[in-house]
């Protein structure tokens, strides 16, 4: 059974590089793809993946908070995996604060992603 997988970044060449990089995982499965936040949670409680990859810094964040997203992903018992061109401290605390299992970096993500998504649902290997 597959690891199933929602994709969320406003982006729209990324969401495409990072399908790129996953169709050649067999047990990785994208089952969505949402280009904010407001989309992000929508799908989340509809398609209930175990996965949420989802950027740290989307066009709705003025309208969204992270409680927001992180209510809507602790009641779906998804694991969400932020990514971010920004790697910096305040980056990585607010990817905390939306309840994050793990950080990455968007420019690593070709070799960071698919080893990180495979750990993820074992929570002790957090990544931060």
């Amino acid at each position: 059974m597959p690891i199933t997988l929602l994709l969320a970044d406003d982006a729209a060449i990324l969401r495409r590089a990072i399908r790129h990089v996953l169709k050649a995982e067999p047990e990785i499965q994208i089952i969505g793809e949402a280009e904010n936040f407001a989309q992000t949670i929508a799908m989340t409680t509809d398609l209930k993946p175990q996965i949420v990859v989802m950027d740290l810094y989307m066009p709705d964040a003025s309208v969204i908070n992270a409680s927001d997203v992180t209510a809507c992903i602790a009641a779906s018992a998804a694991h969400l995996l932020v990514i971010s061109i920004w790697n910096d401290e305040d980056s990585r605390r607010l990817a905390k604060t939306y309840g994050a299992f793990a950080f990455l970096d968007k420019a690593n993500l070709g070799t960071d992603l698919v080893p990180t998504i495979k750990r993820s649902l074992d929570r002790s290997q957090s990544r931060f």
